[in-house]
């Protein structure tokens, strides 16, 4: 399982390349000063930082991910699971829909998810 852990700032610096890659180096700092308020060092810095983690990597002055968001968010959400949960997927559904009731839309999907599966098993 991939583990890399982001806080706050590297997270909201993530979802920027995400959301604009490939992007040149150059223009991802004017991004950066635009919606994070940050001067050039600081956002190579963090890229630098995220690049060692794996999570991104800047060739040629094209930052780009290694790490999808989808797969980012996915280790995640499955690490989660495993650690507050013993990776018993049915206790957190337990757990989640102990205090929030699923909708119809949102039962529907989870059930076309299990069929699926199902499916591929």
């Amino acid at each position: 399982m991939i583990e890399i852990e982001l806080g706050e700032v590297q997270t909201r610096f993530a979802e920027i390349v995400w959301e604009n890659e490939p992007v040149a180096s150059g223009e991802l700092v004017k991004i950066c000063a635009d919606k994070l308020g940050w001067k050039k060092p600081t956002t190579y810095t963090v890229l630098r930082k995220l690049c060692e983690k794996g999570l991104f990597k800047n060739e040629g002055g094209i930052v780009s991910s290694i790490l999808s968001r989808d797969d980012f968010y996915s280790a995640k959400s499955e690490k989660f699971v495993d650690d507050e949960f013993g990776g018993s997927l049915p206790a957190f559904l337990a757990a989640f829909t102990s205090h929030k009731k699923l909708g119809k839309n949102e039962v529907e999907e989870i059930q076309k998810l299990i069929d699926s599966y199902r499916k591929e098993s």
